[in-house]
């Protein structure tokens, strides 16, 4: 399906995207801090809303 040529450019262009995202992640950390208190509430209300509603799914399954 592709050429190793492809495969080769596709694993370095994935592996040196990892490695700029960690160093801009690293970089900004401080103002993480500052500015983004208390996102993991948001991810933990996401979470608990899509648990509920694959039990309603469940539920109206059977």
């Amino acid at each position: 399906m592709f050429s190793q040529g492809q495969l080769i450019f596709a694993g370095l262009f994935f592996i040196a995207f990892v490695i700029a995202m960690v160093y801009a992640y690293r970089k900004d950390l401080a103002l993480h801090r500052i500015f983004y208190k208390g996102n993991y509430k948001i991810l933990i209300g996401f979470g608990v809303f899509i648990g509920i509603l694959f039990l309603i799914k469940i539920f109206f399954k059977r």
